[in-house]
């Protein structure tokens, strides 16, 4: 089993990492979703209904919660990465630090956004870190999250964490989230994204 200990460390590493990158990823991400995340995100706004009120972990830039917004969502933009939160606040947007492993997430929600985020949980915590999101739904309420599709993980600064499609599905079983709509994609740099939308049982 992965050391608690170790797996802060290598959680401090990725988000110290993107510390020197939040820059540089907002320019390469640009000012609108992707194609392949709009979509994702109006199948998420479908299931949330009009004035939703969300949890979005992982903000970034806050590009994806602009998109949100412009389809009517009320949004708590969250981010561990103080860089991305100033890029935020430059713009005008209000946006707090939450990390997911450490952090309460507050709730109920109509719906909680994780995109591109849960790849850096290790393995040994992704039940408990569903579980922590299931609990700040409400009964019914949806859950977005994108992983990277593949086997074993990656170290160094971003560590990452790659999955199966069944192994993850049944994660998000064993939290009582139920799976209605997913969508396999290839990202900018030929990697496989797995993107799951879940309802609260």
């Amino acid at each position: 089993m992965t050391d608690p200990q170790d797996s802060l460390a290598a959680n401090r590493r990725t988000i110290d990492s993107y510390e020197g990158y939040a820059r540089e990823y907002d320019e390469i991400v640009g000012d609108a979703p992707s194609p392949d995340v709009e979509l994702g995100l109006r199948q998420f706004m479908s299931a949330v209904g009009p004035n939703a009120t969300i949890l979005e972990v992982g903000s970034g830039p806050g590009r994806d919660a602009d998109f949100l917004e412009s389809l009517g969502a009320r949004v708590r933009r969250t981010d561990a990465t103080q860089a991305f939160l100033d890029i935020q606040a430059a713009r005008g947007k209000q946006a707090e630090y939450l990390n997911l492993l450490t952090d309460e997430l507050g709730g109920p929600y109509d719906g909680v956004a994780a995109l591109c985020v849960l790849i850096h949980i290790d393995r040994a915590h992704i039940d408990r870190v569903l579980a922590k999101v299931a609990g700040a739904l409400r009964p019914g309420g949806a859950f977005l999250v994108s992983m990277r599709e593949g086997s074993g993980e990656t170290t160094g600064d971003y560590h990452t964490i790659l999955w199966q499609r069944d192994g993850f599905a049944a994660s998000l079983g064993r939290a009582g989230l139920r799976v209605t709509w997913e969508h396999r994609n290839t990202g900018r740099d030929t990697d496989i994204w797995l993107t799951f939308l879940a309802v609260r049982r």
